[in-house]
């Protein structure tokens, strides 16, 4: 595979913003064949940095599903959709968005999934509902995934990643406190405010979301690993040792 980046990337707003909004940088045919990805991991393993790498290297689309809720924040009323105000209302009650309501919104994105440039999803699927769900529709869209990448550190290597995370709480710039130092202590580069933790970065805290990813995640990874599709990726070093390893791993990918 060709890993040559790319000049440009396309700015996902048909994704972001979804209903009938065309991005106004185009997705570019990629220089080998696209590919149609799935990423897994828990919370501080990087694969948010992995997603950014592959769309750089090889062109795909970004695709998260977080990324779409943190936009929603910043449409106005007239711009949201009903499955997206729904999502809203259960993320503000502090509740979990159900899996009908995710799919409504990948639905309404669908574009998106026959993208040229191919796709690398992330935040979605989370259940095996969701998986499940994603199987039927992109079967319907006569459309197949060219792996499931599922990223791994060991527990107390995510608990140190997570627990030196700090975020700027107006342009929401992540930091870390050895990795990623900010230039001064505990003030952010771009806005000179006191860097937050986040409550669920506290170690104690880390743990318990832990168990609950490892509980909710096991059924979808026996599923990929089912369809022969699984790749597991060890997520330790550097974001460009990862990115390697990934690439050493879907490099024979048709």
């Amino acid at each position: 595979m060709n890993v040559a980046a790319l000049k440009e990337k396309p700015d996902r707003a048909a994704w972001l913003k979804g209903g009938q909004v065309v991005c106004s940088v185009p997705p570019r045919k990629p220089p080998g064949n696209p590919v149609r990805l799935v990423l897994l991991g828990a919370p501080g393993v990087g694969k948010g940095t992995q997603a950014e790498l592959l769309s750089d290297r090889l062109g795909c689309c970004h695709l998260s599903t977080g990324d779409v809720f943190r936009t929603a924040k910043s449409l106005s009323e007239s711009e949201r959709t009903p499955a997206l105000n729904e999502a809203l209302e259960h993320m503000r009650r502090g509740e979990l968005v159900p899996d009908r309501t995710v799919l409504a919104l990948v639905t309404e994105r669908l574009r998106c999934l026959h993208c040229r440039s191919g796709f690398s999803l992330d935040g979605f699927p989370r259940t095996l509902a969701q998986a499940e769900a994603l199987e039927r529709l992109l079967k319907q869209e006569g459309l197949c995934l060219s792996a499931v990448l599922n990223y791994q550190l060991p527990l107390e290597e995510i608990i140190a990643r997570l627990a030196g995370r700090r975020t700027c709480p107006i342009c929401k710039a992540v930091y870390h406190t050895t990795a990623l130092p900010p230039r001064r202590d505990d003030a952010c580069d771009h806005c000179g405010v006191k860097l937050l933790r986040r409550e669920d970065d506290r170690p104690e805290s880390v743990r318990v979301r832990m168990a609950a990813y490892e509980e909710s995640t096991r059924p979808l990874i026996d599923f990929y690993r089912q369809r022969d599709l699984l790749i597991t990726v060890a997520a330790g070093g550097t974001p460009e040792e990862t990115f390697h390893r990934t690439m050493e791993q879907i490099g024979g990918l048709p």
